[in-house]
């Protein structure tokens, strides 16, 4: 398995392996120079507009995605005035087509092809095929099962939903050529109510009662792969995917929606990866896939709750950026979690 790991010989350059041939990566998880004190405006813009930042690699590609999924690729506002079986079927089977394409992507590089070995895999496993614990004995069957069957339906049940009440004049709609500055504000924002919206659900879901009727099934992913991402049971589904919501409240245009849910949709793909970077050649390492904050929660359940750029885990307190003193600190608080249980 350690000659795997020198398929790449950059990955030295970026981490090292402990005793048990995990990756650690030396790059900590960080936030964005964006909502600190004081503030500094000049660095924020310049994160905003740099590579990576707020549009690249991955906001960008979302949100390209979600408007040419709702100009292209769906039917009219108006054939959402009655929710038909064949307005589900066109639906879902775009949403389908998106998660089949973009997470088969991560899937077939990273785990059949194994362009890269297992360099920078945080965890030098690969997901179990015998195990009791999933669906079919098989963490990838198990997770491609739940993405599709209750991932993508509820996904779709909440566009048609919502997109029913604004074809039948229920809900505030807004035009892009007549409202611009809103338009393009809400198109840009929406990354931030979804990172918002996910701290919320998420720390929700931990609350016991909730994780032990739902939460556990995502986290039986402890080495999660790509499609792990929406590996959840439909009760989480219905509440992660209730991000869409928002736009009952506000004036919105389809594309907000449709964009709002590719957004959740795709998203989770990087995240759950297992890897932090692809391997673009033996010389260079291609991009930063953003996953090591989420795998750390995957790892230790009860830390990095957000998946973003608005520090909520450093504000709550439940921050861990793969540091040895972010370590203590979260055992730290378990113990006193302990104690006053």
């Amino acid at each position: 398995m350690k000659n795997e790991t020198q398929k790449s010989g950059l990955e030295n350059l970026y981490g090292i392996r402990d005793k048990r041939n995990h990756y650690h990566p030396h790059k900590k998880v960080g936030y964005p120079p964006v909502f600190i004190w004081p503030v500094k405006p000049l660095s924020a813009l310049a994160w905003i507009v740099s590579i990576p930042g707020y549009f690249l690699p991955w906001n960008l590609f979302y949100m390209a995605t979600g408007l040419i999924a709702w100009y292209l690729f769906s039917p009219q506002l108006e054939d959402y005035t009655y929710i038909t079986l064949n307005l589900l079927i066109i639906v879902y089977a775009r949403n389908s087509i998106l998660v089949m394409i973009y997470y088969g992507l991560f899937h077939l590089r990273l785990f059949l092809q194994k362009t890269q070995g297992i360099a920078f895999k945080f965890n030098p496993r690969w997901p179990d095929m015998k195990s009791k614990i999933f669906l079919f004995g098989n963490q990838t069957y198990d997770n491609i099962f739940l993405t599709f069957i209750s991932g993508v339906s509820i996904w779709t049940l909440f566009e048609v939903f919502i997109l029913s009440l604004a074809a039948n004049g229920y809900l505030n709609l807004v035009s892009p050529t007549v409202q611009p500055i809103y338009f393009g504000a809400m198109i840009f924002l929406i990354h931030l109510w979804r990172d918002l919206h996910f701290y919320l659900i998420h720390r929700l879901i931990h609350w016991p009662p909730l994780y032990k009727i739902a939460h556990y099934v995502h986290h039986k992913n402890t080495n999660p792969g790509p499609w792990s991402g929406l590996a959840m049971h439909p009760v989480e589904h219905l509440m992660y995917f209730s991000c869409a919501l928002l736009f009952i409240l506000l004036p919105f245009h389809p594309a907000f929606v449709v964009l709002t849910l590719v957004h959740a949709g795709l998203s989770p793909a990087p995240g759950h990866a297992g890897f932090e970077r692809l391997v673009a050649s033996k010389e260079k390492v291609g991009f930063d896939l953003d996953s090591y904050a989420h795998y750390l929660h995957h790892k230790y359940f009860e830390c990095n709750y957000a998946d973003g750029i608005l520090p909520l885990d450093r504000w709550f307190g439940t921050f861990h950026d793969g540091s040895k003193t972010s370590h203590k600190k979260m055992q730290e608080r378990f113990r006193r979690k302990r104690f006053i249980k």
